[in-house]
């Protein structure tokens, strides 16, 4: 065995029984294999073989050098938030939707760990979002992401407006629900939905996608990998918004705060198996070229 792989965390919502199947197969697996197997589960973690190790909430990585998250792209959210500072790569077995950071099967999973256990894997970095809130008081709060820091309006009826600044020269002023600003991994996420480019994750780039806006040609723009973008709440706006990285709360957007997104010196490192194939994952997931005279992609 590899010396680098011998403590694993499994991390899921084991509540689901497809998860928790599918973490007890792979607990059950590593084990065989000599390795220690940690996890955060709690409720339905009965399904999981006793010696594996229960630990309290956000200490996972504290005991591990690889995580399996099982779930979908949120789980692994959850995972990269725990790997961030301690080089802890990271495995993603999809039970969820889409799965664009979750990209190995169940049918696959117990192949594709023991490929990656013999050393057959392919290590993939992704660079990581910084967010700083700063208020009037120049008190600040941070945080760093994989996917996006997203700016959205409270609840309410009416939209928001904010302004965007990008290396200290006004962009837009934009009307409507929000914006996202997403790294090149974060593209495929909600900044797709925002009607968003697809970036190929190797490309240090910034996306910022307006949330519904009020105006047709307000539209998504890519910038450079040293670009600082800057967000403000326009002063005449009559409602407030909220900041979220990979969908955690970081703070209010109000007048007299700025929130400034960076790409990070920091990244998290995702493993993929044997013919890992970017392009044909985007075929699987997006369904490109399906139709009903069209086969499924081999």
């Amino acid at each position: 065995m590899p010396p680098g792989f011998t403590r694993i965390g499994l991390i899921g919502k084991v509540e689901d029984a497809r998860v928790a199947d599918s973490m007890a197969a792979l607990a059950r697996q590593l084990l065989e294999r000599g390795c220690s197997v940690s996890t955060e589960a709690a409720g339905g973690a009965e399904l999981l073989p006793e010696v594996v190790r229960r630990c309290r909430p956000g200490t996972l990585a504290e005991a591990v050098d690889l995580i399996v998250a099982v779930g979908g792209d949120g789980t692994m959210l959850y995972a990269a938030q725990l790997a961030i500072g301690r080089d802890i790569p990271l495995l993603g077995v999809n039970r969820g939707r889409l799965g664009f950071l979750t990209d190995v099967s169940p049918d696959h999973m117990r192949d594709s760990l023991d490929a990656l256990l013999n050393g057959r894997c392919t290590a993939d970095r992704r660079r990581l979002l910084a967010a700083r809130l700063t208020r009037a008081d120049h008190a600040a709060t941070g945080c760093r992401a994989l996917n996006d820091i997203v700016v959205r309006r409270d609840e309410g009826g009416r939209m928001i407006e904010l302004e965007t600044w990008i290396d200290g020269r006004f962009v837009n002023t934009h009307g409507g629900d929000g914006l996202v600003i997403a790294s090149s991994t974060g593209s495929t996420a909600y900044a797709l939905s925002c009607g968003g480019p697809i970036v190929h994750p190797s490309l240090d780039t910034l996306v910022i996608a307006p949330i519904s806006p009020h105006t047709l040609s307000d539209r998504p723009l890519v910038v450079g990998a040293d670009s600082r973008v800057e967000v403000r709440l326009v002063s005449r706006s009559a409602t407030h918004a909220q900041v979220t990285g990979d969908g955690l709360p970081l703070g209010a957007l109000d007048d007299g705060v700025a929130l400034a997104v960076t790409l990070s010196a920091e990244s998290v490192t995702l493993l993929h198996p044997p013919g890992y194939d970017y392009y044909r994952l985007l075929r699987s997931k997006l369904h490109w070229g399906r139709s009903a005279r069209n086969a499924a992609d081999p």
